[in-house]
């Protein structure tokens, strides 16, 4: 193998696959990128046999191919120091690469490319559809805080990807709260379905560009795969049963408290802050017109409360919340005013933006109460 590339290019490509690569794994081979020069292209792939994420980028110059697997970490360290410049790889047959630029070179092992593990992408029954590239960054964002760490229930531990012939929802949920994203940009020719672990949902998030158009997902029961621009990822997804989450959004909560969304989240944080450090209990009371947030910890005898004007519709109420559940929904939503819906103390409660907002049909938000005094 013998090639010339640009190293910021090179290091931009490796940075983007790099957080598939573990830092210790069984197969040790699964601890380099596997280079695979074709033409004038350098396809590199980083695995951890769960996650793969593969990009194509533009050499230079080639003038011999060939596949190896190259130290992910040498490598990337190694061009993390280089300024801009055209670098030189050429390997040798005492199974090293050595990597040329200005003013000197480096050597580093390599490995056969025939011990890199094969990997598999989705069967020619695989569901197709394409999701713009912000629609779904947006959805990953708003939902996959609200996933799960349950050994027995592996399906929450991810994002359910309800895909519909006039839109597609995103839901997670950790059976205490449950969020749900609606995009009418991406829809199915049939009802169809998966759940993405958390862990490669957020990596996709971090390397996706909004800029990047529309994101091609193909799945089938086992595996999806995403493409967008040079970048594909290819993930294993979790099998199970999701829980039919419509059937728990409240439909007739009819007390009504609408308020400017950042003031309710900054007074929640406030008065959380005397809250029991183990419980984060706060307590709502609300009557029209007022409604005023407390929160206590009998251990430490400290006790905070905030008196808040908004509006509110419905009879008297006094419902407790753990802070930091509702704190989070809050804070993950973009709108300027929140809207929630009550039945009584012991149902869940109903967040959406205000129907004024523009992503009022977007997002909603359920949360359990607790029991407080």
């Amino acid at each position: 193998m013998k090639f010339n590339v640009s190293s910021t290019e090179l290091l931009k490509g490796l940075m983007n696959i790099s957080k598939a690569v573990p830092a210790k794994s069984a197969l040790p081979i699964l601890e380099n990128f596997l280079f695979n020069l074709n033409g004038n292209i350098l396809e590199v792939t980083a695995s951890d046999s769960e996650l793969t994420l593969r990009t194509e980028i533009e050499v230079d110059t080639t003038e011999e191919e060939g596949r190896i697997a190259v130290p992910a970490r040498h490598i990337i360290d190694l061009l993390k120091e280089l300024p801009d410049q055209p670098v030189a790889f050429r390997t040798s047959s005492d199974s090293s690469i050595e990597c040329s630029w200005t003013s000197g070179n480096s050597v580093l092992p390599y490995f056969p490319a025939e011990d890199y593990p094969e990997i598999k992408g989705t069967g020619d029954d695989a569901e197709k559809i394409e999701f713009p590239a912000a629609s779904l960054i947006e959805g990953i964002n708003s939902t996959v805080y609200a996933t799960a760490d349950d050994e027995i229930r592996p399906a929450m531990n991810g994002i359910f990807f309800d895909f519909d012939t006039d839109s597609t929802t995103l839901v997670a949920s950790d059976s205490h709260k449950l969020i749900c994203y609606t995009s009418k940009d991406a829809k199915a020719p049939e009802k169809c379905s998966f759940i993405l672990h958390k862990k490669p949902a957020s990596v996709l998030k971090s390397i996706l560009d909004k800029e990047d158009g529309n994101v091609e997902i193909a799945f089938d029961s086992s595996t999806v795969v995403f493409t967008f621009g040079r970048t594909t990822m290819v993930c294993r997804l979790i099998v199970g049963k999701y829980p039919k989450y419509r059937d728990v959004i409240p439909q007739n909560n009819s007390s009504v408290l609408k308020i400017d969304r950042a003031q309710f989240l900054n007074t929640v944080r406030r008065v959380a802050v005397c809250a029991n450090k183990a419980s984060n209990h706060i307590k709502l009371d609300l009557k029209p017109g007022q409604m005023e947030i407390t929160a206590q910890d009998l251990g430490f005898a400290i006790a905070a409360y905030e008196k808040v004007a908004c509006d509110y519709n419905g009879d008297d109420l006094a419902i407790g919340f753990k802070s930091t559940f509702l704190g989070e929904i809050l804070s993950n939503m973009s709108c300027e005013t929140v809207v929630m819906k009550f039945a009584d103390a012991r149902r869940a409660a109903l967040i959406v933006p205000s129907e004024e907002d523009a992503e009022s049909e977007k997002i909603c938000g359920i949360l359990m109460p607790i029991m407080v005094q």
